[in-house]
This record gives C-alpha cells, structure tokens and sequence, in this order.
C-alpha cells in the first residue's frame, strides 16, 4: 500500500488503513447472521471501505456533504461512517427506533441527501418522511440499504443495493485508481468527523459537531488510561447515534484495533452476549438494571435451599467483594467464604449474563444507583462509572481501578480540566469537544464560555479526595420549603434498584413533600404475580392492582429507611406515591431515545396527578393518548389509586 502523507494529523480512515498493514489478518468485526458469526479482518475492512467510498463518489458524494445512517449496530454501517470521512464527509447516525416525525427533524436540519440504511423497515420510514414529512425538498436523493430481504419489488430511482454502491465503486477506482488514497490524504484531524444529536431532553435535538481530533483524543486517553489493547472483544449492540457506542464501538476500536462484535438482533443480545464473552463492555444503568431483574425472577423461582445459598453468599459479597475486587484487605475467613461463594454463586452467575471474561466494564448515560453499582462489583465484575456528555465525547472524568467510590464518577480523565461553577454547575475544558452545534453558533455560544469551557448543564461537587459526584441535572436540583437540597435523580436511582421497579418520577421542588410515579416492571411483577395466583390482562390491570401497591409501598418504605440514614436526604422521603397507568415512552415523548425523562413534559402531561398527589386526594381518573409503534393512536384511562407511605426519622448511617 502507498505510504500515506504524514500531514493533517490522526484521522479514523488514516488509523483504518494503518490497522490493515499492521494487522491484515486479525478480526476487526464479526456479525452473527442466522445462527453464525461471520468475520472480516482488517484487511478485508480496508477493502471493503474503499469500495464503498469510491461507489459513493462516483454517485456524487463529496468533501463535507452528511451521510445518514440507520439501523441496528451492522458491520456494513460502522464502514459507511468511515467511507463517508475518507471522503471528508460526516457521518449522521440515527436513532432506529425513532418516530419518522423525530427522524424527518434531523434529516432535514442535517440536510442529509445520503442514506444509507439497514433494512426495508428504515427504507419504508425514509420514504414516508420523504413523502408526507418532507415533500418538495431536494433531501434524500440517494437511499442505500443494506439488508435487500424484501426488497425484490421496490424500483424507486432513489433506491441502491450496498453491494451494488461498491461495484460502482470497483468500476470508479479502475479509472481513478489513486483517487482513495488522494481523499484521505487531503483530510485533517480538525475536519468533523462525526455529528451526534443531543437526545433533546428540553428542546429540539441539536446536531454536535466533533473532529478526528477531538474523538481521538478521547479514545486514547481512555485506552491508556485502562491499559486496552488489540486483543479485545466488545459487543456492539446500543444504538449507533449515542455517543457512548461511538466512542467504544467506532473511536476506541479503531484507535486501539480490537474487534467489534455485532449481535445478530435486540432480542439475541444476551444470547450473543455469552457466546461473545466480552473482555470490555460498555452498558447504561437500565441494562445493568435488567440483568438484574432477570437475576432476581430467576432466584424467586428458585427453590428454598438454592436461594438461602444466593443470598447468603450474596452478603457475603455485598461485605467484602468490592474490597477483593480493589485489592484491599480482608480476612482469612471472608476470604474463605467469598471464594466458595465464587464456586457456588458469582462465577456461574457472571456466566450466565455473559460477564465471566470481563476486565472493565463500565456504565454511562445516567446516574447508576450505588447498590446496583455495588452488586456488580460485590460478585468480581470490575465495573466502573464514567462521566462524559455527547459534547465532550463521553469523555470527562473516569474510575481509576483499586480507586472506586459508589457515590462519584471519579476523577478527570488524563488531559480535562473539571472545575465548579459558583451555583455547583460542572464545567469542563479539554482537546475532546465539539467544535460546534451545526447551524446553531447561537446555542454553541451559550454553552462554551470565553475561557473554553464548555458548561454542562449537571450539578456536582468534589469530595475530599478529588472525585467528583454529579448531584442531579442542574436544572432539575432544587430546594424543597423546608430548604433542604431536593435532588429527584438520586431518589429516583434507588427506587429503580429495584427489580420491580423499571422508572420513577420523583417531585419535590418548592414543595413540603416528595411525592412519586412508578412505572412497575411488567416483567418482574408479572412474574410475581403469577407465582401467587393473582390474574392480570395486562400493564394496566396489573399495575392497579392492590397487591402490586402493596409489594411498590415495601419498596418505597425501604428506600425510605436509606434515606433516613443520610442526613442531607431524610427530607426527601417519599410520602406519597401512585402506580402509573402505562410505561412511560419515547414515542409518547415521556422519554429521549436514551430513555431520559423529560421532566417539564411529564410534569406538564400529568399534572392532573401531580395535583392530586399534592392535594390529598385518594384516587384519580385520567385518560392519556397513546402512539403505538405502527402510527396508530389510542386512549389508556384507569382510575389510579394514590397511597401514602411510612417515613422515618433521622437514623445514624450504618458503619
């Protein structure tokens, strides 16, 4: 291969084409297709990507137009996004379970003429958007799809099969065969290379423009940082337009030349998961929280001495496993107990949710609640917490191994400056962020001050030894009358620690109280439920249920306690609460793509019930539209029951 120019500095294509002379024969991805993972090396990738960006320009794409991306974690869409930058084009991934009303907005504002998609699912979408959405704009000219299963019949003109792109592209280097390497060449480590949109939880999504450089640096800060190498296995299987995926799937993985594994659909991923055994894996809160779940139906269906084992070894864990973990002392017979519990318990049980080959594993995206953050650690699993945002690459403060706290998010990572504003908001200054909002230097002005920092909107403090803890969201911490700090996320995080628990909405601010929604988790009470006798038609029927209050109170009551231990906190019990109608969705709006609450906009929907919390009432009627995932709409009413819950005095915390 011709040596590159040694100008413009790291950008993705130049370390793609550096992996496929450095390492031609080892795995870069596999993809389970039927039953079967498949494997391209690195050199075949190379291949594989100048094909498809040499089809691409001779369709027209060229130096800083967008190319769209749609669908789950595919092979063939991670080379997509590195075709479109060693054009100097930037790639747009996209949510793929969006509404065609939320995909229209970014599509437009991106103005995205380049698609390429996984399957006749997001063809359909991109032409209904194009049709009824979009009507009469020059968007959307070039659709390619990936996936042609069903395809046989459809003829529009704006339609191309990927393979075909990359035959076009073979024909297209023949004639210019120096034209692939000229591109890259010309490309510089300040050009975007990427546009994440925010998850728009106060507003519409804004398109974050980051550089080569800026990934990069996030990449091999974090490499280094936790000593990864070549030899890793990861599982690709969140969605491709979160940061978090970018930054482990795409940036680190072509930095640091380890394989990227993509499950072969969202219902195999734990399947896939254990085949894998992934040596580094990345997860949000609500996946470490559903692994849990699926833990704990599975004990209660157990039988008795099979569960007196778990959850006598599980204290044995939950009292010395993390100090093991870190290295630090503990006694002869604890470590005798943890290693039987560790033959009997942990080790099978990290088996079965696919974690035995774990090195580091770590969660983002949300605050994680500390018990479940300690359950993990508690049976081997090295789990640790990052903090980062779509514009700082997910890259601001990490968990140094032997050096973890349950209640912070670490320290600043090698390279960023962290400091506190005066009302407690987090400011970070680093070579990892953006260089803009697209179109937007008015919002791009408001978040990046005349010092270079970039304001990021979470509320934190430092501890005595430097790590930082993130409070809440700025805007989402306030006081309650009795002046105490009311801070929902932190409430919320340990009502979710529960198995039946799947979301919380907790309210308090300017109040004399804290009240709460839950949404139960149809899975784990639905099994409970069964277990007992008791019939249910579905989430509505048993979320009213009153056995399923009386298993929510126990929960409530017990997050009580804990909070009752902790000085700042004991005003923030939970004194009412009532059960939800119906989960609360991102296609309702109730929640970003990332599953984020839109606070204002549930407040706003349900005030009915807020007021009625508030005003001592017993039960309520409300009726609510709902979207189904095919368009259609349709009213959920129930009568909701509103229950108060037993508080606690100021207890001294447990040693």
């Amino acid at each position: 291969m011709v040596e590159m120019i040694k100008t413009g500095g790291s950008t993705f294509p130049r370390m793609l084409l550096q992996h496929g002379q450095a390492r031609p024969d080892r795995p870069a991805f596999r993809e389970k297709d039927l039953g079967i993972w498949q494997s391209w090396n690195w050199s075949q990738v190379v291949d594989e990507v100048r094909t498809l960006a040499c089809g691409l320009a001779a369709m027209g794409f060229k130096r800083g137009m967008n190319l769209a991306i749609i669908g789950d974690n595919r092979p063939r869409l991670y080379w997509s996004m590195i075709a479109a930058q060693c054009l100097g084009g930037v790639a747009v991934p996209l949510y793929q379970d969006a509404r065609a009303a939320d995909m229209a907005f970014v599509l437009q504002d991106a103005e995205v003429t380049f698609v390429v998609a996984e399957d006749q699912e997001q063809v359909d979408k991109l032409f209904e958007i194009k049709e009824d959405l979009l009507p009469g704009t020059t968007l959307l000219q070039h659709i390619i799809y990936d996936d042609d299963r069903g395809m046989r019949h459809y003829n529009q003109p704006e339609l191309s099969y990927f393979r075909k792109v990359q035959e076009f592209g073979r024909e297209f280097e023949r004639s210019h065969p120096d034209f692939f390497l000229n591109e890259i060449n010309a490309g510089d480590e300040n050009d975007i290379a990427v546009m994440l949109y925010t998850s728009g939880t106060t507003g519409k999504p804004k398109g974050v423009c980051q550089t080569h450089g800026a990934f990069i640096t996030a990449a091999r800060g974090s490499i280094e940082f936790d000593a990864l190498t070549p030899d890793e296995d990861i599982l690709s299987y969140l969605p491709m337009a979160w940061c978090g995926d970018h930054l482990f799937s795409f940036a680190q993985a072509l930095v640091a030349g380890y394989t990227v594994n993509c499950p072969e659909s969202g219902e195999t991923v734990l399947n896939d998961l254990r085949e894998i055994g992934p040596t580094y894996y990345f997860a949000p809160p609500r996946v470490f929280e559903n692994m849990l779940t699926t833990v704990m139906i599975r004990m209660e269906d157990a039988g008795a001495i099979k569960r007196k084992i778990f959850h006598h070894y599980m204290e044995v864990a939950r009292r010395v496993g993390s100090d093991l973990l870190d290295g630090k002392p503990v006694g002869a017979m604890d470590r005798f107990s943890y290693a039987m519990g560790k033959l009997l318990v942990y080790g099978p049980l990290k088996n079965v949710l696919g974690l035995s080959r774990v090195r580091v594993a770590y969660t983002a995206g949300a605050a994680i609640g500390p018990d479940l953050f300690r359950f993990y650690r508690s049976i081997g699993v090295n789990l640790k917490q990052l903090y980062g945002a779509t514009e700082t690459c997910a890259y601001v403060c990490l968990q140094p191994n032997g050096n973890i706290k349950f209640d912070s998010v670490g320290l600043p990572a090698p390279g960023v400056e962290v400091k506190l504003a005066p009302n407690g908001e987090v400011l970070v200054r680093s070579a990892a962020m953006l260089k803009e909002y697209y179109k937007r230097p008015d919002a791009t002005a408001e978040v990046i001050d005349s010092d270079g920092y970039f304001h990021t909107g979470d509320a934190g403090m430092f501890d005595e030894d430097g790590h930082l803890k993130i409070i809440d969201r700025a805007a989402d911490v306030g006081r309650m009358n009795s002046g105490a700090i009311f801070a929902p996320n932190y409430i919320e995080n340990k009502l979710k620690f529960f198995p039946f628990i799947k979301e919380a909405v907790a309210f308090g601010n300017e109040r004399d109280m804290v009240c709460a929604f839950i949404n139960i988790d149809l899975e784990a009470v639905g099994n409970w439920a069964e277990r007992r006798g008791i019939a249910y038609s579905g989430y509505t029927d048993l979320a009213g249920k009153h056995e399923t209050y009386d298993l929510i109170a126990e929960c409530v009551e017990k997050v009580n306690a804990d909070l009752a231990s902790e000085p700042m906190m004991a005003d923030t019990q939970i004194h009412r609460f009532l059960v939800l109608h119906k989960e609360l969705d991102a296609d309702d709006d109730e929640l970003t793509r990332t599953r984020k609450v839109r606070r204002r906009f549930v407040a706003e929907k349900y005030k009915v019930l807020i007021d009625a919390l508030y005003g001592g009432r017993t039960s309520q009627y409300i009726e609510t539209q709902v979207k189904f995932e095919d368009g259609r709409e349709g009213m959920v009413a129930a009568d909701l029951r509103i229950v108060d819950v037993k508080t606690f005095s100021t207890l001294k915390k447990a040693a």
